[in-house]
């Protein structure tokens, strides 16, 4: 049995409040519509593209955020171990190959339901534990990409923590 569904009016559209931080933030964005906005967010290691969609019936703002990175069809078992070795270490979100372009993304999302309105601090949050992500492993998904590594050497080189002092 589901529990009761109660039609609650939304305030606020919270791409609104996204778009605020974006602007606040200096970001290129595109707003197409009133349930997508997509920001460019140019970073270290590179610039990442991060689509975001209202989904109404089910209250929920949809993250993805992808890099330009292409994986051959020859790296993409190899891409997916990787994938599967990230995600056991993210405690919010997770990481996608999806398999028609090659492309891998970063996907995360915030229920709202109820009504309940995003605030500036969930949504920096989001963002920048997106953005945090993807540089964290950008250089993990190039080795296995583009030098041949096993997915287990690249994470171990991108997690690499120098102790003490020279």
């Amino acid at each position: 049995m589901r529990p009761h569904e109660f039609e609650v009016e939304r305030c606020n559209n919270p791409l609104d409040t996204i778009e605020h931080v974006a602007s606040v933030n200096d970001w290129s964005f595109d707003r197409p519509g009133d349930d997508e906005i997509t920001i460019l967010i140019g970073a270290i290691w590179a610039d990442y593209t991060m689509s975001l969609s209202w989904i109404d019936q089910i209250e929920t703002l949809h993250l993805a955020c992808a890099f330009d990175m292409r994986v051959p069809e020859r790296r993409h078992m190899e891409t997916l171990k990787l994938v599967t070795k990230i995600n056991h270490q993210l405690l919010v979100g997770h990481f996608d190959l999806w398999f028609n372009n090659g492309t891998v993304v970063y996907r995360q999302t915030l229920p709202l339901n109820g009504g309940i309105d995003a605030n500036e601090q969930q949504v920096q949050f989001l963002l920048g534990n997106s953005l945090d992500a993807c540089e964290r492993y950008y250089q993990a998904f190039q080795f296995v990409v583009w030098a041949g590594k096993s997915a287990s050497d690249a994470l171990d080189s991108v997690l690499f923590e120098t102790q003490g002092e020279a």
